[in-house]
């Protein structure tokens, strides 16, 4: 009887665990299938680019072509105020 118990109390926890250890298993291997296309995602990503990400860089570059121009403007009206006096 004592033996039956001990056997019964290796097994019910080996039974209990199966699951998590199913589940442990197939979380590992999902994330080992998942791992290339995310550093894929990535890779593209980082090399293209969006079109709100084109939209802000050549706003970025209107306005620093805009302060440029006027930067200039500025200079050359000071210069010619200068040569007047």
């Amino acid at each position: 009887m004592r033996r039956k118990l001990y056997r019964l109390t290796l097994l019910l926890p080996a039974l209990a665990l199966q699951g998590c250890i199913a589940t442990a298993v197939a979380g590992v291997a999902v994330a080992v299938v998942k791992a290339p296309f995310q550093v894929a995602g990535v890779a593209v990503d980082t090399l293209t680019t969006s079109q709100e990400e084109a939209d802000r860089n050549a706003g970025k570059k209107a306005r620093k072509d805009a302060e440029k121009t006027q930067k200039e403007r500025r200079k050359a009206e000071k210069a010619a105020r200068d040569d007047q006096d």
